[in-house]
């Protein structure tokens, strides 16, 4: 049974076989704050594309969580993540261990890790079953800073590698960054780069109006405008509100929520 696309689909340009290729070859950075989590979005985003509907594999970069984590959370949306893992559409990079003392520790880490992603990402390529639809997804950019000795430079570096994975592969890159964990030059800087580098802008922030019991926040979504000589598409702003659930989220414009 097909399920009707919500806002957020909507405006992430997703039809009703649950498509992965809106995003493909594409960078997407959701930002949040610590009074409004915007990791509900990953979680939904994850199982978009292991859905069974979706011939998409993600190989995900784990900063903040252990595989336990996002496993009981996409068991509670629908999707098993060890049966993903098995199939070889779910890779899991755990990087709750790093731990870089220095500039020179932190770039050669950080290069690492892209070793690590660029060989997941063709061990899914080498399938034959994805229709090169491969999402790189990390959770997340903040603690990734933090991890390296607050390099924003090395952070970046490495972001402009994965960036070139939308290109050699048609891979879409997808991060999530709290915004206000650091409020330094260099993570305003690092944001500011990020926000530059995305095709698509997601912003989870809290209500004008406050805390309220039925509605949680407001995401605003940016898509970006292209042109490469012979297409082009004009930059799409929506804006609308959700409530988290146990079991997913619920997405409603402004006063038509149940």
């Amino acid at each position: 049974m097909e399920r009707s696309p919500n806002l957020l689909d909507e405006a992430l340009g997703f039809n009703h076989q649950l498509s992965a290729s809106s995003l493909r070859g594409r960078a997407v950075f959701i930002e949040d704050c610590l009074e409004t989590s915007g990791s509900f979005v990953l979680h939904h985003l994850i199982k978009h594309f292991l859905s069974l509907h979706s011939s998409a594999g993600v190989v995900f970069v784990a900063f903040a969580q252990p595989l336990s984590h996002y496993e009981r959370i996409l068991r509670k949306l629908g999707c098993n993540l060890l049966t993903q893992r098995n199939n070889n559409r779910f890779f899991f990079i755990d990087m709750l261990n790093l731990d870089c003392a220095d500039g020179e520790t932190s770039e050669g880490e950080l290069a690492a890790l892209y070793g690590k992603i660029q060989k997941a990402v063709e061990a899914i390529e080498a399938t034959g079953n994805n229709g090169n639809s491969i999402s790189v997804m990390i959770d997340d950019i903040s603690l990734m800073e933090v991890a390296a000795n607050g390099s924003s430079h090395h952070v970046l570096d490495f972001l402009h590698y994965c960036y070139t994975l939308t290109s050699e592969f048609g891979c879409s890159v997808i991060a999530l960054n709290h915004e206000d964990i650091c409020s330094n030059t260099e993570n305003s800087r690092l944001t500011l780069q990020m926000e530059y580098m995305a095709d698509i802008l997601i912003k989870a922030e809290p209500l004008a109006t406050g805390l309220a019991s039925d509605v949680h926040g407001q995401l605003t979504v940016l898509e970006k405008g292209f042109s490469d000589g012979q297409t082009s598409s004009r930059g799409k702003v929506h804006k609308f509100q959700f409530k988290v659930k146990e079991n997913g989220a619920d997405y409603f414009y402004p006063g038509t929520s149940v």
